[in-house]
């Protein structure tokens, strides 16, 4: 379950991941951990590529809300929901985030670890024609929102 929701800006090195769609475009997550009241909040934000199929569009929420994130195996949280959407871009660092305080402890030497993000593999749409039908897939593959 996520913590309380916190606003705060991104570091200035997330973690950037993300992934495309079998139909063209993708979208890009950027996380990163930072200190709130001895506790680890997890911050991030995603963006979904302007061009991409319109069987794809609108479908980055859905995608993300699949998400988690993790630390060293450990996941901290489940559902990506939290983060908030912005304009692709080419770096991320210094952007108003969306964070959700987690159980975890902030530890010495967290300020170096940086977290896993990972997005499962899905199908976001299913088409059916006369030749049949054909499904639109997500992969993680990294960072899809660019240009």
């Amino acid at each position: 379950a996520s913590g309380p929701q916190i606003a705060a800006r991104l570091g200035s090195d997330p973690v950037l991941s993300g992934g495309t769609y079998s139909s063209g475009g993708g979208l890009t997550v950027a996380a990163d951990l930072q200190e709130y009241q001895g506790r680890t909040l997890v911050c991030g934000v995603w963006a979904e590529s302007e061009a991409q199929s319109i069987l794809s569009k609108g479908k980055a929420r859905g995608v993300v809300a699949t998400g988690n994130v993790s630390v060293g195996g450990e996941t901290l949280v489940r559902g990506l929901s939290f983060m908030k959407e912005v304009p692709p871009t080419d770096d991320y660092s210094g952007q108003e985030a969306g964070c959700t305080l987690t159980d975890r402890a902030w530890q010495a030497g967290d300020d170096d670890v940086r977290p896993e993000i990972r997005i499962p593999r899905q199908v976001v749409e299913i088409q059916d024609d006369e030749s049949g039908g054909f499904a639109v897939t997500f992969r993680q593959t990294g960072p899809g929102a660019g240009e």
